[in-house]
């Protein structure tokens, strides 16, 4: 009689999927992570994938990875490194094993480890595991045999066979911490639904998987729970910060009763976005999807001139090409959000990895003076309260506004809890009021805000033109006279050095901390996680981190000069740290870069940052 395994509860654990990038990884990490999210757990996750459409089967550059941390507790990055980690080819461990903890669980598929698998990978003797001296429990199972006897009967081909494998790592996962395989199969009866023999025959594997972890107890002495101690009532989702993008420009245009128009050209990472609203006609969500990106934002603009909620999405590349459109929108003072999925560069650069190196672009990457406000997205969940930030401002101040997202936030992904929109700030835009009638002129500006008054072409007695020619801030018709252009410029200007934004909080040891740590954007949990990090071991630590960058808020100098060490960390090699320099007098800070295409690593950060501290 075989034993019962036994079951160990921990507070948090990190799962790596690893294979070829036709191995469905990307897939079997978010269904784990969406069983994760529904029973209870936080997660973060970081899709790792290569450029490439599809490098050579078995090569170490075509592997794909996807991580995910699970945690009884909130959770704020994917993990340094994972505590079980899946390979599903030789490649995959070869490159992935970096990842995994000395303790970690290693499971792989033995059929694919042969000769020629390992010669792929660069191996030198018929023993991976011995040579790269891994001492790990590693659970090593025929796993594409035993997936084509399990489909034997289904009549399906060996290909369409062999893309169900990635299901079976998934059930012996989900069987090493105890999920409930129910939630898995109506995420694939959905996905497939409309092929559902697909589904079917992915479900039968990922039953396989869970059973043989059950009847052979696959070599491990314990399985795991990660319990949820803290529960909020509500509704969750596992949602991608793309995705949430896209709902908060669904719920902004929602709240305000406008039109939403995404004009947009796919590219890498942001295409998902145009995905997602293409989805959704039947929430008054217009797209298009342009010849190239230029169109795609001239259309926005047009668009926004007409009356709707108009915003363009794109990546860094992309942002080069509309910076002329862009422009139109600053001289024509009208409401666009414009949606940058930041990736690794210059050029075609890293175009599936992440960096924060578009911020001075996002700043300044315009001719002449060219304001915008910039907001920057803090988590993939936080992408729908920064969505529908940047559409408030830019329907109530008459602006452009860029949001910034990265690679690691957009594709990364969290466990969200659906909100209550009638709780949201209202969003007023300032149109044109009825005494204006037959006497409208485009740059009336509310004298308390700085705004122009938003007339929507159609309307009777507010007839008006707009054009990338300077106009006289009385008359609205074209000025080539300097002292009406200086004031233009001013009023630009100043408009949206008044759009208030909320202070910048600090967190940790805020009243007396010796170091105080600033970041902006998608690095706010790796930055958090190292702070607590150095609370925990006695260090008075704190952070501050930034969301709002144009305008800065109100407190930003009075936060950055009340500590002695200030360390601003970035995924650039000093941009933001330069921008609060310009703004601040006689800032001066300590600064930490990296521009490795990757997130983050809370150890480094931590020996870095206490190394800031000894001096």
């Amino acid at each position: 009689m075989v034993n019962e395994t036994k079951v160990m509860e921990l507070d948090q654990v990190v799962v790596r999927f690893s294979g070829d990038s036709g191995d469905g990884m990307q897939l079997a990490g978010n269904i784990f992570s969406t069983v994760s999210a529904t029973v209870g757990n936080d997660i973060s996750t970081f899709p790792d994938y290569p450029a490439d459409i599809r490098a050579p089967q078995g090569s170490l550059t075509g592997v794909s990875g996807f991580q995910v941390h699970i945690g009884a507790n909130k959770v704020y990055t994917p993990g340094d490194q994972c505590d079980v980690l899946v390979a599903m080819n030789a490649a995959a461990l070869k490159t992935q094993y970096k990842f995994a903890k000395p303790t970690a669980c290693i499971i792989i598929d033995t059929d694919c480890f042969r000769k020629s698998d390992l010669e792929k990978a660069a191996f030198k003797t018929e023993d991976p595991i011995a040579e790269m001296g891994i001492k790990q429990d590693v659970i090593a199972a025929p796993i594409t045999q035993m997936v084509k006897d399990c489909l034997a009967d289904t009549g399906m081909d060996n290909k369409s066979m062999l893309k169900c494998r990635n299901m079976f790592a998934l059930g012996l996962v989900c069987w090493l911490f105890n999920r409930d395989l129910a939630i898995a199969e109506n995420y694939l009866r959905e996905k497939f639904a409309k092929k559902p023999a697909v589904a079917e025959a992915n479900i039968k594997v990922i039953r396989a998987g869970y059973d043989y972890g059950h009847n052979t107890h696959a070599s491990v002495d314990h399985t795991y729970k990660v319990e949820t101690t803290v529960k909020v009532p509500g509704k969750y989702m596992d949602i991608s910060g793309n995705k949430a993008t896209a709902y908060g420009l669904i719920a902004a245009a929602e709240k305000v009763g406008l039109r939403l128009f995404l004009g947009s050209y796919p590219i890498t990472p942001a295409t998902d976005i145009l995905h997602e609203l293409a989805k959704h006609k039947s929430l008054g969500v217009t797209t298009v999807q342009c010849e190239d990106e230029i169109a795609g934002c001239a259309t926005s603009v047009g668009a926004a001139f007409a009356g709707a909620l108009a915003v363009t999405s794109t990546s860094g590349p992309g942002v080069c090409l509309k910076s002329e459109a862009m422009n139109l929108a600053v001289i024509t003072e009208l409401p666009l959000v414009v949606v940058n999925v930041q990736r690794g560069g210059p050029s075609t650069g890293l175009p599936t990895k992440s960096e924060q190196t578009d911020l001075l672009q996002a700043l300044f990457g315009r001719n002449g003076e060219s304001p915008m406000p910039v907001i920057a997205a803090a988590s993939p969940t936080q992408c729908f309260d920064a969505a529908y930030d940047a559409c408030k401002i830019a329907l109530e101040h008459m602006t452009p506004v860029v949001l910034l997202t990265d690679a690691f936030v957009a594709n990364g992904s969290g466990a969200w809890k659906l909100p209550d929109i009638a709780s949201y700030p209202a969003i007023n835009p300032p149109y044109a009021t009825p005494e204006m009638k037959d006497n409208y002129v485009p740059y009336r500006r509310n004298p308390e805000t700085g705004v122009r008054y938003w007339a929507i072409p159609g309307q009777e007695g507010y007839t008006h033109i707009l054009g990338g020619l300077e106009k006289d801030s009385n008359t609205g018709a074209i000025s080539t006279a300097p002292d009406n252009h200086d004031l233009m410029c001013r009023l630009r200007a100043e408009k949206v050095e008044r759009i208030p934004v909320p202070d910048v909080r600090v967190e940790g040891c805020a009243d007396d901390a010796d170091l105080l740590i600033v970041g902006f954007g998608g690095t706010y949990g790796h930055l958090y996680s190292a702070m607590q990090e150095m609370n925990k071991s006695g260090k008075k630590v704190a952070l501050a981190h930034f969301t709002h960058l144009n305008p800065l808020p109100k407190n930003t100098a009075e936060v950055l000069k009340k500590y002695s060490k200030v360390v601003v960390a970035e995924q650039n090699l000093g941009q933001f740290a330069g921008y609060l320099r310009m703004k601040i007098d006689g800032f001066v800070p300590y600064q930490y870069n990296e521009v490795k295409g990757q997130p983050f690593v809370v150890a480094e950060l931590v020996k870095a940052f206490n190394e800031i501290l000894e001096k």
